[in-house]
């Protein structure tokens, strides 16, 4: 129930050699109140590290972070008004799941009724209603992260929940009721909620906003369609996307873009000399075997086919260099086979240096 505003924010330790050795460079970030974010990024991309900025739990090196308006940028974690949920489970082994559960709202001074009616909720939610009574010490790891996770959702007057990977220890058929249901949850209480993953399902399907990072800085930033299929940069064509998305060198003549001396694109704003050497992508989901022929269709053999059942993955090579993939809903070729392969033009990207270009 905030709008979140980072201004700047970086974060660099010092280097053998004096220099800053940024962790996360300087940006400019803002989540708006009650809306559902992801980080995404592979480990050590900078996702932690700005989730702990945030949070309070480490100070910036520079730049300040603002909750509706207001610096937060020194204040303590406790002043912040913010739940935090870590990968492991943070419990209380002493203590029943419902004593965890009713823990926060206790400090916060709440009446016993409404703790009572708070935590009984919550336990529902995630199907811990049947162990409330049970120690915490005797349960399995993907019960105990059930546990952490209800003591960062058991306060509704939160400023922002923040969760770092917390699904990590979870069954995998579980996970899938859990995102459903944190989305529910936030949209009920308008909490802003920022999850941090690894893992792009989760993140498209659990944030109408999501954040992709490398290297420390953010890539892009989008809804899960857009960077599905408008990826600005060639990291976001790699991280999104199962299978990744396809990356062919390319030739730019008077504007027409060339692959394997075959005419895909027209180039028509961009200004780039002849001699550019630029990248095509193209999701293997807008590859697709042609039964004749055309003047932009390529010849290719099949060298792998992988059935996922609902639909198969069929890898081609195009030439000596070049090997793209093509993801089929049905027909797929017999490996070693000899197939033509056509592009939908009007998903075909280009990329200049990582960067796409118009």
């Amino acid at each position: 129930m905030a709008k979140i505003e980072l201004k700047g924010i970086g974060h660099a330790y010092t280097s053998i050699d004096g220099e800053p050795d940024y962790a996360l460079f300087p940006m400019d970030l803002t989540w708006e109140d009650g809306g559902t974010y992801a980080l995404l990024g592979p480990s050590g991309c900078g996702k932690s590290t700005m989730l702990n900025i945030v949070s309070g739990i480490l100070t910036p090196s520079q730049g300040r972070i603002l909750v509706d308006g207001v610096d937060v940028t020194n204040l303590g974690t406790t002043k912040r008004n913010i739940a935090q949920v870590f990968q492991f489970p943070v419990v209380y082994p002493a203590k029943t799941v419902y004593e965890n559960l009713a823990f926060p709202l206790r400090c916060a001074r709440m009446e016993r009724t409404k703790i009572d009616k708070r935590v009984n909720e919550v336990a529902e939610l995630l199907n811990l209603d049947e162990i409330l009574q049970s120690p915490a010490r005797r349960l399995t790891p993907d019960l105990k992260q059930l546990i952490s996770l209800g003591r960062g959702l058991v306060r509704d007057d939160v400023a922002v929940i923040l969760m770092d990977e917390p699904l990590t220890v979870i069954d995998p058929q579980l996970k899938f009721s859990l995102r459903r249901k944190l989305r529910d949850i936030s949209a009920r209480h308008g909490h802003t909620l920022v999850y941090v993953t690894h893992d792009q399902n989760e993140a498209m399907t659990l944030a109408e906003q999501v954040v992709v990072m490398g290297d420390g800085r953010i890539v892009q930033m989008g809804t899960p369609q857009e960077l599905f299929e408008n990826p600005l940069h060639e990291h976001v064509g790699y991280f999104i996307g199962s299978p990744s998305m396809n990356f062919m060198d390319a030739k730019v003549k008077g504007g027409v873009v060339f692959v394997l001396d075959l005419p895909v694109g027209v180039l028509e704003q961009a200004r780039l000399s002849d001699d550019a050497q630029i990248k095509v992508g193209i999701r293997p989901e807008f590859v697709h075997i042609q039964e004749d022929r055309t003047e932009q269709s390529f010849c290719a053999q099949v060298l792998d086919v992988q059935d996922l059942g609902n639909s198969a993955i069929v890898n081609v090579k195009l030439s000596d260099d070049i090997n793209i993939k093509l993801k089929l809903r049905e027909n797929a070729p017999p490996i070693g086979s000899t197939c033509f392969i056509g592009l939908e033009p009007q998903m075909v990207r280009y990329y200049l240096d990582g960067i796409a270009v118009q």
